[in-house]
């Protein structure tokens, strides 16, 4: 797993080398010396100049990209079937974000491994994922394939997510869209307290009785494609 903070991720007081290290003799069968060579090897295929040399370092040491080159090492050297990416490039400006996406992209390929990333960011999804599921307050709402969700959304809260990307098109002088960016109306629910019916519908444009109500259950509207809205379930949207 790379979490979303390598800064509070990683241990302050331990040199890098050696937090790659311990990760790698507490999941493999290697000797101090085979595990630090294979450490190495680690932070040079994650992108790491003189890794070498820097494995005597501390956190703090690195810059934020590094810091998330040095997670995504340590989560690689054991060559797992499955890396979780939990918002790994929030912290990133954009150009360290590419660089880190395309990283986990190539790492993915030649370990032929899969990647689940977390994260809210639309333009980030689109240009990585296969598939997509949206979860709002713990539930999944829509499930499908990256091009079916974004030009065929089948729920309204992707809908919504969708509305509120900021568009290019939209810049400028000769612009007809004007007025403020749309923003999806309300907060999301207190999840301490027992949610009735469709977690979405005090939020939702198209929500009616039934949908505050009944509880929605993720069900297939299209090949490949589902949802967990009533009202498309049924047809009228």
């Amino acid at each position: 797993m790379v979490f979303q903070d390598p800064m509070t991720a990683l241990n302050p007081y331990m040199s890098i080398g050696n937090q790659v290290v311990e990760s790698l003799r507490v999941h493999e069968d290697y000797s101090r010396q085979d595990a630090r060579q294979r450490a190495v090897s680690a932070l040079q295929a994650v992108g790491i100049p003189e890794a070498a040399d820097r494995m005597r370092h501390h956190p703090h040491q690195f810059s934020g990209g590094m810091r998330q080159r040095v997670m995504i090492a340590m989560a690689l050297a054991t060559k797992p079937e499955l890396l979780i990416a939990d918002e790994p490039t929030t912290a990133l400006d954009v150009t360290v974000q590419a660089q880190v996406l395309a990283l986990i992209k190539r790492m993915q390929e030649e370990l032929r491994m899969a990647v689940i990333l977390i994260t809210h960011d639309l333009g980030v999804i689109a240009g990585t994922c296969d598939r997509v599921v949206v979860m709002y307050a713990g539930r999944i709402l829509e499930a499908a394939a990256i091009r079916d969700l974004f030009y065929d959304p089948k729920h309204p809260y992707t809908c919504a997510l969708l509305a509120s990307i900021p568009s290019v098109r939209a810049a400028g002088p000769q612009s007809a869209k004007t007025g403020p960016l749309y923003a999806i109306p309300g907060l999301p629910p207190d999840l301490s307290k027992r949610i009735e019916g469709c977690p979405f519908a005090p939020r939702c444009p198209h929500a009616v009785a039934r949908c505050r109500e009944e509880t929605p259950v993720l069900d297939a509207v299209a090949a490949g494609h589902h949802s967990a809205c009533l009202r498309v379930q049924a047809g009228e949207l």
